[in-house]
């Protein structure tokens, strides 16, 4: 079982940057691909970056803005998140599995509670 809790959300004005963190149980956690996934109001769950390993993969819509890492010794992943759109806001979730490299939200086994991201135009 791992247990996902994210931090880090909050209120930006467009332009801004916010840093998202992870924090995972488990001993394990570097073996896991850590996904970081959003859902703005009255939308399907999208995704928004990946990464297995020391392997990332982006969403379009927030590559060169984006960027995801880890700190396997303390288990938590990161996004950084630069260059912050209005289109940007919505509830961010971090979500972890031990066997997939998948985008869809429905391979993922663990998904934190979420964290509230705001960019004011």
């Amino acid at each position: 079982q791992v247990q996902l809790v994210e931090s880090g959300g909050g209120l930006v004005q467009a332009g801004g940057s916010l840093r998202l963190s992870c924090t995972a149980s488990g001993r394990t956690f570097n073996t896991y691909t850590m996904g970081w996934f959003r859902q703005a109001p009255g939308k399907e769950r999208e995704f928004v970056a990946r990464i297995r390993w020391s392997t990332t993969n982006y969403a379009d819509s927030v590559k060169g803005r984006f960027t995801i890492s880890r700190d396997n010794a303390n288990n938590t992943v990161y996004l950084q998140m630069n260059s912050l759109k209005p289109d940007d806001t919505a509830v961010y979730y971090c979500a972890a599995d031990r066997d997939t490299w998948g985008t869809s939200p429905s391979v993922y086994d663990y998904w934190g509670q979420g964290t509230q991201v705001t960019v004011s135009s």
